[in-house]
């Protein structure tokens, strides 16, 4: 249900989804310039009102302390003034970067005087469900705004009250400055995810963010196309060749640096012939981190870890716990990340080139990486602004999803009086010449 300022209006959210699809091509139509400064605006009020952002989410931290919420997402819940700082820097960014929608990527000449033109365009209207992360909403929402679409916002209930602001201010400062009234929608409750899933007419793309179970849920109770992740099993393989002074810092950023994100690594392989050189200084960093390893024979016997099971390996954690395993050969590494790993990000260390090249062709993930963490898959890390998600299937959009993956193309064709049958009948004949845009 949603009511509006000033007056009182009842609506459904499909009533909603409906009234937003009218607005959307609206959305669509406005300027450059018009969403930069509504961007530009949402940053200056967000910085303006944070003392009310951070008392909002004190009552989120409070309650969740209150409700025993696990650490885990505690952590994602926190607004932080460091947090507010990142989410501004990344509209910022957002306004910095050029504008993608209605880019000419085609220019083709049929015949004299029939002309193709294959143009970017916004998807419409996007439902995006995400986890309790505000910090989430301000990016999606930006993000959206910046690609010209509408969208349909909903958070976790754990961080209702820190939401509930964020948006009103959003919605506010989009509203007045030239957006449609039905750009942004924030659902309030379980009970309209439901609902939202039956809005194939109105809804152009669902993103859902969360557990695994949770979107297996979405795809299977929606006609709507879905664009998401389910895991992130992320994976590091350090090679027989590697440098050790680059190993550890790395898995144990790509563990620690935050534990709960998607792109934390979560299982650890190793050659065989890196074992011996690599354990002892990863095991004594490991107790410094009050990170648990679960690991095979091979390295459980020798250096006191707690034994793997074969569910370790298809484990999320979210935790200090790393799962780890020898294997003998790079193809054995890339055979165990294709059928354990989520296809999120994976990395090789190794100073062996050919080697790199080889694991980034072979490994069927989204990212893949060759020394450095796992927690650089991020929009906002690969100056993209910021991310609607993270997508680990191959239609449209894969990887961090930025502006480029919240747009489609229409094909305009500009004709002259010309009609099928006469190429139908030999009267005429096509000579396709692609032109400069």
């Amino acid at each position: 249900m949603i009511e509006r300022t000033g007056k009182h209006i009842i609506m459904t959210i499909k009533e909603m989804a409906a009234a937003m699809k009218l607005d959307s091509t609206q959305m669509a139509s406005k300027s450059a310039e018009i969403r930069n400064h509504v961007l530009e605006e949402i940053a200056r009020i967000l910085l303006s009102k944070q003392e009310e952002i951070f008392k909002a989410n004190e009552q989120d931290l409070l309650e969740a302390e209150q409700n025993h919420i696990p650490e885990a997402v505690v952590k994602r819940l926190k607004f932080s003034a460091q947090k507010l700082a990142d989410v501004t820097q990344g509209i910022e960014n957002l306004i910095a970067l050029p504008d993608k929608v209605y880019e000419t990527q085609l220019v083709r000449e049929l015949d004299q005087g029939l002309t193709l033109v294959k143009e970017s365009c916004p998807i419409g209207v996007i439902g995006v469900i995400f986890e309790a992360r505000p910090d989430a909403l301000v990016q999606i929402a930006a993000l959206c705004i910046k690609s010209g679409n509408c969208a349909i916002l909903k958070g976790g209930s754990e961080t209702k009250h820190t939401n509930k602001i964020l948006f009103s201010l959003i919605y506010q400062a989009a509203i007045e400055n030239g957006l449609p009234k039905n750009c942004l929608y924030q659902a309030d409750t379980r009970e309209e995810i439901s609902e939202l899933l039956s809005c194939h007419e109105s809804v152009d793309l669902l993103i859902p963010r969360g557990s695994n179970a949770f979107v297996q849920y979405i795809m299977n109770n929606t006609k709507i196309p879905v664009m998401g992740h389910a895991d992130g099993i992320c994976h590091i393989y350090v090679d027989r060749d590697f440098d050790i002074e680059k190993a550890v810092p790395i898995i144990i950023d790509a563990k620690t640096q935050y534990t709960a994100a998607c792109n934390s690594v979560e299982t650890l392989l190793i050659h065989k012939d890196a074992v011996d050189c690599l354990m002892p200084k990863l095991i004594k960093a490991f107790q410094e981190h009050h990170i648990e390893l679960r690991a095979t024979a091979e390295i459980a016997d020798k250096y006191d870890s707690k034994p793997a099971e074969d569910e370790d390996f298809a484990t999320e954690y979210l935790d200090l716990i790393l799962s780890a395993k020898t294997v003998s050969t790079i193809d054995e590494a890339v055979l165990h990340i294709n059928q354990y790993g989520s296809h999120h990000t994976d990395c090789i260390i190794t100073e062996d080139q050919r080697a790199a090249e080889y694991f980034m062709k072979m490994v069927d993930s989204a990212g893949v990486y060759q020394n450095c963490s796992t927690r650089f898959a991020d929009g906002f890390r690969y100056g993209f602004g910021a991310e609607v998600g993270i997508s680990t299937g191959k239609i449209h959009a894969r990887g961090p999803v930025g502006i480029e993956g919240l747009l489609t193309y229409k094909y305009k064709l500009y004709g002259s009086g010309q009609v099928v049958a006469d190429y139908a009948s030999g009267k005429k004949t096509f000579h396709f010449k692609d032109l400069s845009q």
